[in-house]
């Protein structure tokens, strides 16, 4: 039987918090950043935390 590993509540917490506040701080219309500095921030640390999501799911568990 193969032991499938769980989510990472850590990491899709944050990436949530993080999605949710880029997402309010785009403005669609003129394509600009509220604040570009800690925005980009944002985006990296959401992008690695999407990144140990997957990787922990693919891995499997010994």
């Amino acid at each position: 039987m193969e032991n499938k590993k769980g989510i990472n509540w850590f990491f899709a917490f944050i990436a949530f918090t993080l999605g949710l506040t880029l997402f309010k701080h785009i403005d669609f219309k003129n394509f600009t950043l509220k604040e570009p500095a800690l925005d980009i921030l944002y985006l990296i640390v959401f992008v690695l935390s999407i990144y140990f999501l997957i990787k922990g799911k693919n891995q499997p568990e010994k």
